[in-house]
């Protein structure tokens, strides 16, 4: 079987590429997947996060409250230690 081809049907289906210049927008998935059944709310991921997207939800989990401020730095989801962030985005 030869892969030198593409599948278009299989490109249109991927997630958008980050890039150093990855840019959320408002209507685009958000950048970011918690799985929260997985988190158990250490916050490391709120701690490490170097702008700041995440903050605590009432029960002290996080969520993406500022999706647009974020760069796919990989930060936290490499130091989640529940492996419960991921993202779509490649």
């Amino acid at each position: 079987m030869s892969n030198t081809g593409s599948d278009s049907t299989a490109d249109s289906k991927q997630a958008p590429k980050a890039s150093g210049k990855f840019k959320w927008q408002q209507g685009d998935p958000l950048p970011l997947e918690i799985n929260m059944k997985w988190c158990k709310a250490c916050n490391i991921c709120i701690a490490l996060c170097p702008k700041q997207v995440f903050e605590p939800d009432r029960d002290g989990k996080p969520v993406q409250a500022r999706p647009e401020d974020c760069t796919l730095c990989t930060i936290c989801w490499v130091h989640c230690p529940d492996l419960a962030i991921t993202s779509s985005y490649k």
